[in-house]
């Protein structure tokens, strides 16, 4: 397995060529896990990438680096110390970094970069440069950077990659890999993806990092899978736009970040009781207020939990990686739509900047369900029902009048203040509830089936934790293992009650109170002996982890 890190300046081309590369090594059968981590400004700044590849499924970034691909002298001062000995540092001949360190590579792209005519394609010579490192084919560079950059510039940098190509000799060895028919894919990507499957008509959004990718996916997709994609003026109205595409009888999302979903919660409780169903995104990153807008975190979850005011059911559904985001995103559509609901997504900055190789989704046992029937006798949109659901027809396919309400009302959807008919419509919504909790899927166990220590986490969380274990019981310093929740409120509590008895508990999040630790004591009574918890904006890795589970986490 290797690790490289691509860094500079906003400006300097730094995702354009992580994307190339990461294509190029898949192209060869390596398994490609890249994370981002980018200042929030248009130039300068220090961004880089962590472009992680090998012949085996890799679930977590890593800073322990077998090169760093350095646009400017800043990147070097910074991650130097995360280098191995036997790694290198590939940067411009210009730079003033000392030539004693024999790890250092100087190759004079700026200057070939302007010879070509065109200053901006040096780290196209640094593209070239990697792949030879790594004893990869050139073979396949045109085709993908054709896919990645326009026809007016492609000439140039394909003669700077090779000149970079040509510059260095084979470092390390080629390894096989089994993966080059695999997806590259985004998390936004594949939730985006995910709701194509799951039929969805309208989308809503204002833009807002990170969550405007989801958006521009959607947006790059749309005309050709039958779906409107409206950047609406705020996001107050892209939440009411997309109620009343639901309303309308279109499957209909929207979609934010924390900042965003503030503005929504109003709407949240529209959809909760006008029984509208509603999915809505929620791309973390820290807060309050403005926060740390490129940076992720995972602190929405008590909020969206109790977003407005009063109390109807809801779903909140906590996005592990890059598959899960597909398949969660298809059921949350058809799950808003049975139960008449909100359902609410949680994705994060890291899961969905990141993009890892994820196996050709399978569509075969997926089916969109309708649930609008017409009605037989009156139509009452919020009669009683034993189950809670009510009937609900799409005006315009329908000689009843239809109707939605956000006042209380009685069966017919007219407004009512009786104090009976507000208990019963109460009792009726909360009613959904017992069918919601038997189509939970409990979180996944992943380790040592009698282990003495259990981690517990949601969310992007699942990879890095997914790694630790490994490297835990590797170890051999005891036996570990984990629970990781997607579905998280309600939250399924068969699997959790099962392993807690006798181990000690970890609760590993990116916040600063423990949240899912909180919700598990709240609902449970189970209380976890230990935390990990990091909120620097920055995720927590596989190999973080595990040595703050031997170092004896905190209390």
């Amino acid at each position: 397995m290797y690790n490289i890190l691509i860094g500079g300046a906003a400006g300097q081309g730094i995702d354009t060529t992580v994307s190339i590369l990461e294509k190029l090594l898949k192209h060869s059968g390596y398994y490609i896990y890249t994370t981002r981590d980018f200042m929030s400004r248009v130039r300068g700044g220090h961004n880089f990438s962590l472009l992680r590849f090998g012949t085996e499924v890799i679930t977590s970034h890593s800073y322990r680096l077998d090169g760093i691909i350095a646009l400017d002298e800043e990147t070097i001062d910074l991650h130097k110390h995360e280098l191995k000995e036997e790694g290198f540092i590939l940067c411009d001949s210009s730079f003033d970094y000392p030539d004693t360190d024999l790890r250092v590579m100087k190759l004079p792209m700026n200057k070939i970069a302007k010879e070509l005519g065109n200053g901006k394609a040096s780290a196209s010579v640094a593209v070239g440069a990697v792949l030879k490192l790594f004893g990869e084919p050139f073979t396949y560079v045109e085709e993908i950077m054709a896919d990645v950059m326009k026809k007016e510039i492609l000439e140039v940098n394909l003669n700077a990659a090779k000149a970079g190509y040509s510059a260095v000799e084979a470092k390390f060895n080629h390894l096989e890999g089994g993966f080059k028919d695999y997806m590259l894919i985004s998390g936004s990507e594949a939730l985006g993806l995910g709701a194509v499957a799951g039929g969805l008509k309208f989308y809503s959004a204002y833009p807002m990092s990170p969550s405007t990718a989801v958006l521009e996916y959607l947006a790059s997709v749309g005309h050709k899978a039958g779906i409107v994609v409206e950047q609406a003026e705020d996001e107050i109205a892209a939440v009411n736009m997309a109620l009343g595409a639901s309303f309308a009888g279109a499957r209909a999302m929207t979609g934010t970040s924390g900042g965003g979903f503030c503005l929504k919660v109003e709407a949240l409780g529209f959809s909760g009781i006008a029984e509208i169903p509603l999915v809505a995104v929620d791309v973390q990153r820290p807060g309050p207020a403005t926060g740390l807008p490129t940076r992720t975190e995972q602190s929405d979850l008590k909020f969206v939990i109790s977003a407005s005011q009063g109390e109807f059911p809801r779903l909140v559904i906590a996005l592990r990686s890059q598959e899960d985001a597909f398949y969660q995103t298809f059921r949350a559509l058809n799950l808003a739509e049975k139960y008449q609901i909100p359902v609410i997504l949680l994705s994060d900055q890291y899961l969905g900047d990141s993009t890892a190789c994820v196996k050709p989704f399978d569509i075969s046992g997926l089916k969109q369900v309708s649930y609008a029937k017409e009605a037989e006798g009156e139509y009452l949109r919020y009669r009683i029902t034993e189950d809670g659901i009510s009937p609900r027809l799409i005006p315009g396919l329908t000689d009843h009048i239809v109707a939605a309400d956000s006042d209380e009302h009685d069966e017919r959807g007219w407004i009512t203040e009786s104090a009976e008919v507000r208990i019963q419509m109460v009792d009726k919504r909360m009613r959904k509830l017992k069918g919601l909790i038997e189509e939970l899927s409990e979180p996944e166990f992943m380790g040592e089936e009698n282990c003495e220590t259990l981690l517990l986490g949601w969310g992007s969380a699942y990879g890095p934790i997914k790694e630790a274990v490994s490297l835990l019981n590797k170890d051999g310093k005891g036996s570990y293992g984990a629970l990781v929740f997607g579905d998280i409120y309600p939250l399924p509590q068969e699997r959790l009650k099962f392993y807690a008895e006798g181990r000690t508990l970890i609760n590993v999040e990116q916040n600063a109170t423990g949240q899912l630790a909180s919700l598990i004591r709240e609902q449970t009574g189970i209380q976890c002996h230990k935390s990990i918890l990091k909120y620097d904006g920055r995720q927590i890795s596989g190999e973080e982890i595990t040595k703050k589970v031997l170092e004896g986490g905190s209390r």
